[in-house]
């Protein structure tokens, strides 16, 4: 195995512990608004992140890969600030979050710039994320100068 650290990551949350670990793996992921899909009749909400690579970060590479995010058991789906006539409109998420209501239910909330938000009302953390493939250099490293 190579030191390129390009083996695909798969991660599965059942808790707020486990959906903060991959929140941090998402942080300043970039995708389109038209990347988004809830599906009512499945009780999911999915969508297609190109997820900055952190780990490489720490051994002096700047990627991205293509990687994929699904809630289950998500039972509505609302947003703040963000235009869904813009399918174009590109998205930049800062962190996922967990907001328990009577156990094991409450909302998630996807966290973006420019104060847009999509909280998912969920019966329980179920999520699962996984890299597909695709791996390129990225143009920077994403910045947070106040050491977020």
């Amino acid at each position: 195995m190579s030191d390129d650290a390009a083996d695909p990551l798969k991660l599965i949350a059942l808790d707020a512990d486990d959906l903060a670990i991959v929140s941090a793996h998402l942080q300043d992921a970039v995708l389109k608004a038209a990347d988004l899909v809830y599906l009512p009749a499945e009780k999911r909400f999915a969508l297609a992140l190109r997820r900055f690579d952190w780990e490489g970060a720490q051994h002096g590479r700047r990627r991205r890969r293509l990687a994929a995010l699904h809630f289950d058991r998500v039972l509505a789906v609302r947003s703040a600030k963000l235009d869904k006539n813009d399918p174009d409109k590109v998205l930049n998420l800062l962190a996922i979050t967990f907001d328990q209501g009577e156990d094991p239910a409450g909302d998630v909330t996807l966290h973006f710039s420019e104060g847009a938000a999509i909280r998912l009302s969920v019966e329980c953390v179920e999520a699962q994320m996984k890299d597909l493939g695709p791996v390129w250099e990225a143009v920077a490293t994403p910045g947070h100068p106040d050491g977020a």
